[in-house]
């Protein structure tokens, strides 16, 4: 079985303007992504996942700089671009690390790629955990049956519905049972002005050059300093109901 980490990243944002490429520690914000997932160590290879936009270009740079791998995909229909993605590099199972969460847990990458293992599951997710820290994973062939029966070109937003709500696909979700890491109310991805200062802060304070801290040094950090936390917290409402505007209903054709 061969398994990747797909990153979908895009140069438009109207919210953060070219917000991969925003420094912070003199460093663009998808390299230090980048380091993260590669810290993660058990997928085979890294594949930045972006669009036929001409400004996206710029992020083949950042792959081979970075070394690791470039596709272009379809701009709106994020399933057709992983899985065009998935045949060009003969890819088995996917964790999808979105380009937002530069905070992504190594180990619940290397989780998402333990439970497929172990159960078989089409589709593995994650619960309770801060939003941003966890990935999620899918196989190339629940995709191409996604590609095959739904009645879409547009899955920008609420794409993994396809997975969880078709009732086609076995789905594991990996709770976080641990209280420590408990904490669906902490926010700690990237949309707004406000989570690009958080992001600030914690690297201001965590960083360190060559290493990658956790998770857990993540949140005894906002234990220590709740007035972190507080720059960013009220924005999980306004997130939760753009997203839903958002995100269409699925449509899918008969599988018979």
């Amino acid at each position: 079985m061969k398994t990747a980490v797909f990153v979908p990243v895009r140069i438009g944002s109207t919210r953060l303007p070219r917000k991969p490429l925003i420094l912070i520690k003199e460093k663009p914000i998808i390299e230090h992504l980048i380091d993260r997932v590669k810290a993660a160590a058990v997928p085979q290879l890294i594949v930045l996942c972006t669009t036929t936009q001409p400004e996206d270009a710029v992020l083949g740079e950042v792959a081979r700089r970075c070394r690791v791998r470039f596709f272009v995909g379809n701009e709106k229909d994020i399933i057709r671009r992983f899985f065009d993605a998935a045949e060009k590099f003969s890819v088995d199972f996917i964790v999808n690390v979105d380009g937002d969460d530069v905070f992504c847990e190594p180990q619940l990458v290397r989780a998402a790629v333990t439970r497929h293992i172990e159960t078989g599951a089409d589709f593995v997710n994650f619960e309770g955990f801060p939003l941003g820290a966890a990935p999620i994973g899918f196989t190339k062939e629940a995709l191409e049956t996604i590609c095959r029966l739904k009645e879409t070109g547009d899955t920008e937003t609420g794409w993994g519905r396809y997975f969880t709500e078709s009732g086609l696909f076995k789905v594991e979700t990996v709770h976080a049972d641990d209280e420590d890491l408990r904490r669906p109310g902490v926010r700690i991805t990237l949309d707004y002005p406000e989570d690009l200062e958080f992001t600030k802060q914690v690297f201001n304070r965590l960083y360190v050059p060559g290493k990658v801290f956790g998770i857990r040094d993540i949140l005894s950090l906002l234990d220590k300093h709740p007035e972190i936390a507080k720059i960013n917290q009220s924005l999980q409402e306004v997130y939760y109901s753009e997203f839903k505007k958002k995100a269409a209903p699925i449509r899918l054709k008969k599988a018979w």
